[in-house]
């Protein structure tokens, strides 16, 4: 029976994308299916203290609203862990309990009801240990997400490279992927991160050639709002343009939540997700015929609460303007003393050059509600 819910996930497979996505194998991350070519996923991680079980369920539910898939939670105590399973009840989004150093913590909190357990390869321990975690995953039917970091890199590895190098993370990966392969558990997912672009790309290319499990793409510390979204972008984005990457997570030194509408905004920069308004803007330049920066501001601040897809140009003049307008679901062209409006790409009517914000605000929310109104009737006919 198609739905609502259900209509919305058959439009985010319905991708507008040249790239041709790398065959993996899917696994299941609480409700969210992540590889086996389902949407990916965009993640985030709190950086609240865990034990503060309100702070964290607070960042949680700011995050959801944005839309993340899933959330990290780091659990490095005991206590952290309990936490975890009051913070567990009250969200609805997946989480993934973050463990290093202690194998026992990942057992402790999968039985709170983590979604998912990360484990980091240079210091969860011996084979013995990665065994018993593996062990409480099948019990518990939650998947495992290896995560090898340049920077904490075993110290055989780092003594047999000399540094952290593509082929030392490659092989630090593969190591444990043995093991949960002689395991017969192939319910985990992938990642293989470094702060250095070209280190983490080349190392994802080297391990998407040898499994088929899901690939959790990032870039590691990737530094403040501006320099790291840049990173990252270049980083993530030339991955996933070679069709490498299941879910990702854009990691910065800013608020969480940025995170998630940067990495939203990579994949529907590629087609690949469809979440939001899709704007086309102008930097603008002395023909503008209104203040093009200030109304993107504005209008960014205003729409933010949209979910549905929809394109909205935003062009200061007519030099390129009906072009873009003509291919967006509401267009602004500048002129003087009044601008252009374009609906479904054919000219509508004119406006003063004082009323733009409020005005595009209102014909792009009537536009949402037209979609939405039609996607109900899609689901009443079937």
């Amino acid at each position: 029976m198609l739905t609502l819910n259900s209509l919305k996930e058959k439009k985010l497979n319905q991708l507008e994308t040249k790239i041709k996505r790398r065959d993996s194998l899917q696994i299941s991350v609480g409700a969210v299916p992540i590889g086996g070519g389902s949407p990916i996923s965009v993640q985030s991680m709190t950086n609240s203290n865990t034990e503060d079980v309100k702070a964290t369920v607070s960042q949680i539910k700011e995050l959801e609203d944005v839309g993340a898939d899933i959330v990290r939670v780091s659990t490095p105590s005991e206590e952290s862990v309990k936490a975890f399973g009051e913070i567990k009840k009250m969200v609805s989004v997946p989480l993934v309990a973050d463990i290093h150093f202690d194998y026992k913590i990942a057992i402790a909190v999968a039985e709170q009801g983590a979604d998912c357990l990360r484990i980091n390869p240079g210091n969860i321990g011996s084979e013995k240990k990665v065994k018993e975690v593996v062990s409480c995953a099948e019990h518990h039917g939650i998947p495992i997400r290896i995560g090898v970091n340049a920077g904490s890199l075993e110290k055989k590895l780092q003594k047999k490279y000399g540094e952290p190098c593509p082929e030392a993370l490659f092989e630090s990966a593969m190591a444990h992927v043995e093991i949960l392969q002689k395991l017969n558990f192939n319910q985990f997912k992938l990642s293989i991160k470094a702060s250095d672009i070209f280190m983490m790309t080349d190392s994802y290319r080297l391990i998407a050639k040898e499994i088929k499990q899901p690939l959790h793409l990032g870039l590691t510390e990737a530094g403040g709002f501006r320099s790291g979204t840049v990173k990252s972008a270049i980083a993530i984005g030339e991955l996933l343009r070679e069709g490498i990457g299941d879910t990702l997570r854009v990691s910065l030194a800013s608020d969480p939540v940025d995170e998630v509408k940067v990495g939203f905004d990579i994949l529907k920069s590629l087609g690949l997700r469809k979440k939001g308004i899709n704007f086309i803007a102008c930097p603008s330049c002395s023909r503008q015929n209104f203040d093009v920066i200030k109304t993107m501001n504005e209008l960014e601040n205003r729409l933010e609460d949209i979910k549905e897809s929809i394109d909205v140009a935003v062009i200061g003049c007519y030099v390129n303007g009906p072009g873009e307008s003509k291919a967006a679901h509401v267009g602004l062209t500048g002129a003087s003393p009044r601008s252009l409006i374009y609906i479904d790409g054919a000219p509508s009517h004119k406006i003063e050059n004082d009323d733009i914000v409020s005005h595009l605000e209102e014909l792009v929310r009537e536009k949402v509600k037209l979609i939405q109104e039609n996607e109900e009737k899609l689901i009443v006919k079937s």
